[in-house]
């Protein structure tokens, strides 16, 4: 699926099972709380914290799949295309970034 096709069948799942789109100010609060939900499963996975009871069956991808619709519903409510928005900020990470990472010792 592309993302112009994403961005289409969440503004169609919104209008058919979800009433309508909560406010921006309420979405930009449930992604802040769906982005926590993926750092806790990192720390917990890839870091040195344990895993809670609390944690079973939680799944990253499910936890990544959260973010990226509460994102595409602000892009939706905002008049956002995602898709030529990628592709600008890719267009100005190249020429910002391009040879920078290749001089970062750090990565070598």
């Amino acid at each position: 699926m592309t993302i112009a096709e994403a961005q289409a069948i969440v503004d169609k799942w919104i209008n058919e099972n979800g009433v309508r789109y909560f406010s921006e100010l309420t979405n930009m609060a449930i992604l802040t709380e769906e982005v926590g939900e993926v750092a806790r499963i990192i720390s917990r996975q890839y870091g040195e914290q344990s895993f809670k009871k609390s944690d079973e069956g939680k799944q990253l991808s499910d936890e990544l799949a959260d973010v990226l619709f509460v994102l595409i519903c602000l892009a939706n409510q905002t008049g956002i295309d995602l898709t030529e928005a990628l592709r600008k900020n890719l267009d100005k990470k190249t020429s910002r970034d391009s040879e920078r990472h290749k001089q970062n010792e750090k990565l070598k």
